[in-house]
């Protein structure tokens, strides 16, 4: 699984793999699954999981400034609240991609 094309569009971040598959994730989605130790938590030896202090969302949280490749595996989000901590997998990114898929068409369905 890779990617062969990666845009960063007004309202999310367009995807397209190398099987033709093509996702728009949308920032609030991508930035709310941050999977940084501060956001999603981290845990110890013993399972319990701890997180960092609560970020206060601004308009600043969703917007996207830039992106950078992680090796092959990952890509680093730069937001323009300056958080870069989270190293989203490929198999992250296109779970997300897929649950926006799902998502507009459930909508599509509600609109019939």
């Amino acid at each position: 699984m890779k990617i062969t094309e990666i845009i960063n569009l007004p309202v999310g971040v367009a995807i397209r793999w190398d099987d033709g598959e093509e996702a728009l994730i949308d920032f609030k989605l991508l930035r709310n699954a941050c999977p940084c130790a501060n956001c999603s938590g981290e845990s110890d030896l013993f399972g319990n999981k701890t997180f960092g202090l609560p970020m206060l969302k601004t308009e600043n949280t969703f917007q996207l400034n830039s992106f950078h490749w992680v090796g092959h595996y990952a890509i680093q989000f730069v937001w323009a609240d300056k958080h870069d901590a989270g190293i989203y997998t490929l198999e992250l990114l296109r779970r997300l991609g897929q649950v926006e898929e799902m998502d507009s068409k459930d909508t599509e369905k509600q609109k019939d």
